[in-house]
């Protein structure tokens, strides 16, 4: 029994082509990835591969490359299957001189079929040794014929005349099943022929209505995927783009967080300005108050040098005055020192003034890049809704495509099933044909 190697990530294909095989009367072992595949090549040595072309770690195309790599398996056929089959996946394939790449999912026989011409070929080379073997009896006839008797001879040689024959029979009957299996297939992709059917299959008129809806409905599905891939492609190109948007709304989040923290400091920096400005507006009234008393001591010690000058000639006045000028000038160098004080203050005050100035234009650009960045958040808040918005078409698609294509399977399923039975009906009316032509 020839054994086969299915290689392939979903779990519904497995069973269908093991299904498919097995009735065919192969013996089948799964892989449920390109590593399980490659694994078991390296032990074992089947007759056939039959891979995936995408599959989560190896692809197809690397595990045939390792088929043709081990000079064990380089002449064992390897089958590529995929649900799209392009131009491209055409060109890989030979790249990797795969034998063959069929769609799936698998229409009717066309696994079986695929499989057996592939094992046919590959047996083809021991073929004309087998026809040499048929006529060896002849050539060495001459040499059993002393230990042959002359009714054995003709027995054999009646036998050897009625091989061509069937020879021939057996021809027709593979032209029969060939033309039986295209007729299936033609069954298949013409739904109309259903009907032909209905009074052979009346019990299962319900499930092949339910079928042929499911069936344009997985066309029309198909149609549907390829547009939802391209909008796919075009949403990804957008989301990306949104992601970068993203990433630069979140720098500018960080930015007007960095801000808002200088900017506190320079809040709390301009309330000390503030209180430090009103402590000096205090010293200046009190400068103020300095300065009218400044006055008042300069009128003083006016009409002190006045009574000074009138007061001359008493020495002892004069001696007197001499000390409360000293005193007066004492005062006068304290009152000026005190005013050069209040000029110092008076500058600070000025130059205090033109840096709140220049705080508060620091202030004015700081709320107007707040008011940005505000803006810039928010855009990146609508961003998102529309992100997750299109998650959630993005999840919805492809749980319809999931549920497409398990409608397909059963699809299949269905139409294997109907296959299986045209082909036992096109075996029955082989089996009379032939049995008319023997009597």
């Amino acid at each position: 029994m020839p054994n086969v190697l299915v290689a392939d990530d979903s779990i519904a294909v497995r069973k269908v082509a093991e299904r498919l095989l097995i009735e065919a009367g192969f013996g089948v072992t799964l892989a449920a990835n390109g590593e399980e595949a490659l694994a078991y090549l390296a032990k074992e040595t089947p007759d056939l591969v039959v891979s995936d072309v995408i599959m989560p770690d190896k692809s197809g195309y690397e595990v045939c490359a390792f088929v043709r790599a081990q000079r064990a398996l380089a002449n064992t056929p390897v089958l590529l299957i995929s649900g799209i089959v392009n131009d491209e996946v055409t060109k890989q394939a030979e790249s990797c001189h795969a034998d063959g790449v069929l769609k799936k999912p698998f229409q009717g026989t066309s696994l079986k079929d695929r499989v057996l011409e592939l094992l046919a070929k590959r047996e083809g080379a021991a073929a004309p040794a087998a026809k040499s073997i048929g006529r060896v009896p002849e050539s060495i006839e001459p040499i059993q014929s002393a230990r042959v008797s002359d009714e054995q001879l003709e027995s054999y040689r009646q036998g050897v005349a009625r091989l061509k024959p069937l020879e021939e029979e057996l021809r027709v009957e593979r032209d029969r099943t060939v033309q039986s299996t295209q007729r299936v297939a033609q069954l298949e992709g013409q739904l109309g022929g259903v009907k032909e059917l209905e009074s052979m299959l009346a019990r299962e008129r319900e499930q092949t209505a339910q079928l042929k809806k499911k069936l344009a409905d997985a066309d029309s599905a198909t149609a549907r995927v390829q547009e939802l891939e391209s909008a796919l492609k075009t949403e990804r190109e957008q989301t990306a783009e949104a992601l970068k948007q993203a990433s630069v709304v979140e720098s500018l989040s960080r930015r007007v967080q960095e801000l808002e923290a200088a900017l506190q400091k320079e809040r709390e920096g301009s309330a000390q300005q503030a209180t430090r400005l009103i402590e000096l507006q205090k010293n200046a009234s009190r400068v103020q108050e300095m300065e009218a008393t400044l006055h008042v001591e300069r009128q003083a010690a006016t009409q002190l040098v006045q009574q000074m000058a009138a007061m001359e000639k008493s020495v002892t006045r004069s001696q007197e005055l001499a000390q409360q000028l000293a005193k007066e000038q004492e005062r006068t160098s304290d009152l000026t020192r005190r005013v050069a004080e209040t000029e110092q203050v008076a500058a600070r005050v000025s130059t205090l003034e033109q840096a709140l100035a220049a705080e508060q234009e620091r202030s004015k650009g700081l709320a107007a890049r707040l008011s940005e960045a505000e803006r810039a958040s928010q855009k990146a808040q609508e961003f998102e809704t529309l992100l997750q918005t299109e998650r959630e078409r993005n999840s919805l698609l492809a749980r319809r495509a999931s549920e497409t294509e398990q409608a397909a399977e059963q699809a299949t399923k269905r139409f294997e099933e109907m296959a299986t039975k045209l082909g036992e009906i096109a075996g029955l009316a082989s089996q009379l044909g032939s049995g008319k032509r023997r009597p």
